[in-house]
């Protein structure tokens, strides 16, 4: 059975904070790549929940945040079709990626 790694160093101060994050996926051909912020969920599918670890470097300007998680929802709207061909709740949460667009104003 062929395996594939995807790692994620995290450099952190002496508080604990992440100050720098390289990530590296080498069968995409992701050698050692910067990042600011990640967001992992991974199903346990005893306990029924999503598990998750959420880290972003502590000079990650607000506005590229704003526009991270807005990439997040508009891709878990296209996922979420993809997985379950449900139309409607796909554009649903294509409309509330939007909105959000709209009240975080990174979109007028």
């Amino acid at each position: 059975m062929k395996k594939s790694k995807i790692v994620i160093d995290v450099e952190l101060d002496d508080n604990h904070v992440p100050e720098k994050m390289f990530w590296k996926a080498e069968d995409g051909g992701i050698k050692r790549q910067e990042t600011k912020a990640a967001m992992i969920s991974v199903w346990d599918s005893k306990a029924m929940e999503a598990l998750r670890i959420d880290l972003w470097t502590k000079d990650m300007p607000v506005d590229e945040m704003k526009r991270f998680f807005h990439q997040i929802l508009v891709s878990i709207g296209h996922t979420y079709e993809r997985a379950t061909s449900e139309d409607d709740v796909a554009q649903w949460l294509q409309e509330v990626a939007e909105e959000f667009a709209v009240k975080s104003a990174i979109k007028m």
